[in-house]
């Protein structure tokens, strides 16, 4: 993300990455009461509010061991407006109503701000390669699992029991195929639109 100096609170991500539970039971403590009154003020439930949570430290997981997130900002102002974002997506994806939101809480900086936004845009795009996968055939699906498992192309073809060559040709044709069926997803240019 940034070159910026990691903040102090960079210690949660590597929390989180860890599985440091005696930190994750502190990022439950002192976070967690916020975000359940937000979504409680609007529309929402504990339970609902404990899903977002979860979800929420779940992308963040997946950002920090994929690309490396080193926070220059407090975590608590990037936690919150995570959650606060995917709980207004939530209410908008159900219901057909106006959203009313209850405004008060938080000062939010431009680089909590930034932070979120790359989460979420790097979760949609994760969230769509997958879906758009799994509509690939049991032969693409196949060889790529393996590619991504097994970085020599050499030791993929003797394990699929296929030569080298037919393997390269084929991981070729699956990637591009992959490709254009996100390109072609209404959902990729949703994604593109919030760059």
């Amino acid at each position: 993300m940034g070159n910026n100096k990691a903040h102090a609170d960079q210690r949660y991500i590597e929390a989180l990455l860890k599985n440091d539970t005696i930190v994750l039971k502190e990022i439950y403590e002192k976070f967690a009461p916020k975000i359940v009154g937000y979504i409680k003020k609007n529309s929402g439930d504990e339970s609902k509010a404990r899903d977002i949570i979860q979800e929420t430290l779940i992308a963040i997981y997946s950002q920090a061991r994929e690309k490396k997130l080193v926070l220059t900002c407090p975590f608590d102002a990037y936690f919150f407006l995570l959650c606060k974002r995917k709980w207004l997506n939530e209410l908008k994806k159900n219901t057909q109503q106006k959203v009313t939101i209850n405004e008060e809480v938080v000062s939010i900086d431009d680089e909590s701000d930034r932070y979120a936004e790359e989460t979420l845009i790097f979760e949609a795009r994760n969230e769509l390669f997958s879906e758009i996968f799994e509509q690939l055939g049991k032969a693409c699906k196949e060889l790529l699992k393996t590619t991504f498992a097994i970085k020599s192309m050499e030791e993929v073809a003797a394990k699929l029991g296929k030569s080298y060559g037919y393997v390269r040709k084929k991981k070729s044709l699956c990637i591009g195929q992959l490709t254009k069926m996100v390109q072609n997803s209404p959902k990729f240019n949703q994604i593109k639109n919030l760059l």
